[in-house]
């Protein structure tokens, strides 16, 4: 990551590198220089995947949308898409409440009990993993409280792969599949495969058994989950997606919406213990919001009434950005601005971390300064400053999903909870497939008024009665 930094300030909008003698990598940092490639280069079939990034994924997650590509990755969009509509994402909120509930009760034990610091990253991970499994796939696995066989498959792959990076010989695949770690890896994905096939097969049969109208109107007053939207989902041709399709989907979502929200949330938590003014800011401001309501439960109407908060995660995001790099191989020849052209065949990393910390562009960029995204401020910055969730037509299709999770999470958290630095756990940067902290992410938690166990009950899901259902 130093090294990063030191090439921004060198070069300041790009550079070559070369992968050994045979493979340049053009390093882009600038958002005059990745707009062609985002978002000046035609349809997605003009951008593809390449196997030395993110190739190691592909026997865990399938052709989901992280690593399809051409017509496929178009279909599956397009199909996609009304999975993430805010009708869709509403209900979904209750499940964020509800999960972060049970992770604050947890805490209050812990902190109860002396502990009162703890690594947030472990914590909100579980917390995220929680949320999704019900979200995805409609299904309780308790796995704040109790191992899970699937949370544990989930965690160790990302593990695996993680290490297979950086053991260059591990790169080619008949030799990995003779390792320790290459049977494991292929153990693992069978446990998260078949927990994934089971849930989409069984799903499936009772589609086909009811039929759809009568399956439709069994999920009446049910929060729909996203196997259900991808079981309705039609092409343009009234084609539906296969049970492999889904499941890669359903992987490839699990995957990517769980890690990347939990530690952009315990990065957030993190500034904002360094910057107590900015946390009791916050704390005010929400504590405003939840002034007259019978009970602390953050709803969907409330996400756009926290704007400082908004900027606060914001800030940390463009800091600490979860995903640090995005890579391109572009199809076609591309016209940068200073008239260079990049042949068709080479790749190009977008560096997220180096566009965010790039002083042309953000002035003292390793200060945390939420202010940079006050409207007003940040009216003239240019669309791609700050792309967290990636940009153009290859961008995060959950990023509506991923910030209103994180605004309920932090929301709730600092309306329960001061943070505060734990001073004998430094933390150190460690860019693995997400921008985590080497030992953890260790706060102090203070327990702020009553306990969640005095709450009222949750009410029962909001009933869903969306014609959007029925134009999947």
């Amino acid at each position: 990551m130093q090294c990063v930094d030191e090439l921004v300030r060198r070069y300041g909008h790009s550079c070559l590198w070369w992968f050994g003698p045979w493979l340049p990598i053009l390093w882009l940092f600038h958002p005059e220089v990745v707009k062609p490639v985002l978002l000046e280069s035609g349809w997605p079939q003009r951008q593809e995947f390449n196997y030395m990034f993110y190739g190691f994924l592909k026997p865990w997650l399938g052709d989901g949308l992280l690593l399809s590509n051409g017509a496929k990755w178009v279909r599956h969009r397009r199909m996609l898409t009304p999975a993430f509509h805010f009708d869709i994402l509403k209900p979904y909120v209750k499940i964020f409440n509800q999960s972060t509930d049970f992770m604050h009760a947890k805490w209050r034990r812990l902190v109860a009990s002396g502990s009162t610091s703890l690594d947030t990253f472990e914590q909100v991970s579980l917390m995220t993993l929680d949320s999704l499994q019900k979200c995805v796939f409609s299904y309780n696995s308790n796995c704040q409280e109790t191992p899970s066989d699937y949370i544990a498959a989930i965690l160790e792959l990302s593990s695996l792969v993680v290490r297979r990076q950086h053991r260059l010989l591990l790169h080619w695949d008949f030799l990995y599949h003779l390792t320790a770690d290459g049977r494991r890896f292929r153990r693992t994905c069978d446990t998260v495969h078949r927990f994934t096939a089971d849930v989409v097969q069984r799903r499936h049969q009772a589609l086909d058994r009811l039929g759809r109208e009568a399956w439709l109107k069994s999920k009446q007053g049910k929060t729909v989950d996203f196997i259900d939207i991808l079981l309705l989902a039609k092409d343009e041709d009234g084609q539906d997606l296969s049970e492999e399709d889904i499941a890669a989907e359903a992987d490839t979502f699990m995957f990517e919406g769980h890690d990347t929200t939990a530690i952009g949330l315990s990065w957030v938590l993190y500034n904002l213990a360094c910057h107590p003014e900015y946390q009791k800011r916050c704390h005010e401001e929400i504590k405003d919001l939840m002034q007259d309501k019978e009970s602390e439960e953050i709803e969907w109407e409330d996400l756009s009434q926290m704007p400082f908060s908004t900027m606060c995660i914001k800030e940390s995001l463009r800091l600490h950005p979860p995903v640090m790099a995005v890579s391109r191989r572009c199809t076609e020849d591309i016209k940068l601005p200073d008239g260079h052209v990049l042949p068709k065949g080479n790749i190009c990393l977008i560096s997220i971390y180096g566009t965010h910390h790039n002083p042309a562009v953000w002035p003292e960029p390793q200060v945390y300064n939420p202010h940079r995204f006050d409207p007003e401020n940040s009216k003239n910055q240019p669309p791609l400053a700050f792309m967290p969730f990636s940009a153009g037509p290859r961008n995060c299709i959950g990023q509506n999903f991923a910030m209103a999770e994180m605004k309920v999470v932090l929301a709730l958290t600092l309306l329960r909870f001061a943070v505060h630095l734990d001073e004998s756990r430094p933390v150190r940067r460690k860019p693995e497939l997400i921008l985590r902290s080497e030992n953890g992410l260790w706060l102090h938690l203070d327990p702020l008024g009553p306990s969640c166990e005095s709450r009222p009950p949750h009410r029962a899901p909001r009933a869903i009665h969306s014609p959007l259902l029925r134009e999947i």
